[in-house]
């Protein structure tokens, strides 16, 4: 478990304080993230990388000359926000576009994409990979739909060398993408890890077991089977990657592959060498020539008890850009430090920009700076609630989850509280306060919530405006709007198990309720209660959307936690609007 932690809610943000300042030959501190000292050529292409933290290296580990030029580091295992993102990126982009490089992860993807939308929108070319190697979280015909575990150091290392070449975006985006589709991986594991702050493990294994197929969140294996040898592990491990081989490889026999053997937390290098003696042997019998093969840690889950094998399987344009000088406090290969000596020496980033938006007042009606208050107050009602139950959520999402669901209600809710309060304060309309309520959700709680909430919010936002006071025909016609942005966005649908779920019975509740002439109060309270049934309700859904995906099964008689938390929120704000209506 891990024990050295302040609060736990800033364990994120204080390990990339202490990250950048023991690696300032690498990195330097930048909003939302690092990024490189050692800046991209004028005109190149800048790689930038990210994920959620407890990954270390990744993603952090892997920015450096050769490699990446920034990495966006969400909270614990919860994606960046796309603000972190675009900051990160804004500050890497050397005039030659932006290659955007992630895990195969929802939270990731809405958070990306967005990032990537707005990139294009300021005028940054940008393009992205999601990384998609591990093969026990689909099957070979929904490769697409597979997560990103250690292969991603493979991916990014080619995509930065590509870059550090002058090759120019959209090449160096074709290349991420075929070496995405080179690289396979699968993982076992021994034992769940556990967040700062918790007293328990996000899953266990029965003693003498072995969880197949694990996820890097903290994902329960796949199948189980008992703790084989060093050399039957080794076995499983080739046995498996062989067994599927990435489409234009007939036959391993004859093939360069580079094989890492990644440790996850707390399976050490003195066992990983005694596993890889064996992976080494039989890849040659098999007839596979080994390319500098590496053994370490990449990709962990804190001090989860596990390892994966990834298989790169080269072509001659791969080697060469895996072979290309590379270097970065994590990963070095085929450069000395030396090389690197011209980096610059000062920080080209400033401090962090104030994470209130709107000092200024935007124009506004009095009629809208006077409802603002009412939307401030069930921000805090709604973070109120969400403290009182952030333990119930995060139980709930360790079933088939990573178990980050509480904390990260916590951090968002938090943040649109407060920068609500600033926006109130500084005399705003109701619309643009709960603008800024939205961006600071989902810029502090990361993952796939904080994208989600973030676009309601905004939405509901853009419907009410600055220059009236929200009546309940602009509050359910926002609520509709927000809903169709999750819907598009997420790519939920109903009976997939998610937030859509209550989401849904919600608005059609309001909606039809303000349309027969019902109060806002009495139409939300009713629409919350419809919510609150339909959260219930999932318990007996199968999930088919995001990380719970992979193990449907254990979710079963377990609602949906984001369905859960959305019918809590939407019950506090009903006895807020019933307490402004006396």
């Amino acid at each position: 478990m891990t024990r050295l932690f302040n609060d736990p809610t800033s364990f994120a943000t204080e390990a990339r304080e202490g990250f950048a300042a023991a690696n300032g030959a690498y990195v330097c501190a930048a909003q939302g993230g690092v990024i490189s000292r050692t800046p991209a050529a004028a005109g190149t292409v800048a790689v930038v990388i990210g994920g959620g933290s407890g990954h270390y290296p990744a993603f952090a580990g892997f920015v450096g000359p050769g490699l990446a030029h920034g990495a966006a580091m969400g909270d614990l295992f919860a994606s960046p926000s796309a603000q972190q993102i675009l900051a990160i990126a804004k500050a890497a982009e050397n005039g030659g576009g932006v290659l955007l490089g992630y895990g195969n992860y929802a939270g990731d993807v809405l958070n990306f994409t967005t990032a990537q939308e707005w990139m294009r929108g300021e005028g940054i070319a940008c393009e992205s990979i999601a990384v998609t190697d591990d093969i026990a979280s689909a099957p070979p015909d929904h490769e697409a739909e597979r997560r990103g575990i250690a292969g991603d150091l493979a991916v990014f290392k080619i995509a930065g060398a590509a870059a550090a070449a002058g090759i120019p975006l959209d090449e160096v985006a074709r290349i991420a993408r075929h070496a995405n589709a080179r690289v396979r991986s699968f993982g076992v594991a021994f034992g769940g890890c556990t967040l700062p702050g918790a007293t328990e493990p996000l899953f266990s294994v029965p003693p003498g077991r072995m969880a197949l197929g694990l996820g890097i969140h903290g994902e329960p294996g796949i199948e189980e089977s008992d703790v084989p040898s060093a050399d039957a592990l080794a076995g499983r491990l080739v046995e498996v990657l062989l067994g599927e081989l990435p489409t234009g490889i007939d036959r391993a026999a004859g093939k360069r592959a580079v094989p890492i053997l990644n440790g996850l937390g707390s399976v050490k290098h003195e066992e990983l060498f005694v596993v890889f003696r064996r992976i080494a042997e039989l890849l040659e019998r098999a007839g596979v020539q080994l390319v500098t093969p590496q053994v370490g840690e990449f990709c962990t889950s804190f001090e989860m008890p596990g390892a994966s094998l990834t298989l790169v399987w080269l072509d001659p344009e791969l080697e060469r850009l895996w072979l290309a000088p590379a270097e970065s406090a994590a990963f070095r290969i085929g450069a000395t430090q030396a090389e690197y000596a011209t980096a610059r020496q000062t920080d080209p980033v400033g401090p962090e920009p104030s994470t209130h938006p709107t000092d200024a007042p935007t124009v506004a009606s009095a009629a809208s700076r006077g409802a603002a208050p009412s939307v401030l107050a069930s921000l805090e009602a709604v973070h109120d609630r969400i403290i009182d139950a952030a333990e119930e959520l995060g139980r709930i999402d360790a079933v088939a989850g990573d178990g980050d669901h509480g904390i990260g209600m916590v951090r968002g809710s938090r943040a649109a509280r407060d920068a609500a309060a600033h926006a109130v304060a500084a005399g705003n309309g109701a619309g643009t306060v709960l603008r800024c309520a939205a961006n600071a959700w989902s810029d502090r709680a990361g993952g796939t919530s904080g994208a989600l909430w973030g676009l309601m919010l905004r939405a509901l936002g853009d419907a009410l405006g600055d220059r009236e006071a929200p009546d309940a025909a602009a509050v359910a016609s926002g609520v509709a709007d927000a809903v169709a942005a999750v819907r598009q966005r997420g790519g939920a649908e109903p009976g997939d198990k998610t937030m859509v779920d209550a989401l849904v019975p919600f608005s059609r509740t309001l909606s039809w309720e303000v349309t027969a002439g019902a109060p806002l109060a009495h139409a939300w309270c009713d629409a919350a209660a419809a919510a609150e049934t339909a959260a219930a309700a999932t318990a007996t859904l199968t999930p088919r959307k995001g990380r719970a995906r992979t193990h449907g099964a254990r979710s079963l008689g377990t609602p949906d936690a984001g369905a859960h938390s959305f019918a809590l929120i939407a019950i506090a704000i009903g006895k807020t609007l019933r307490k402004d209506n006396r």
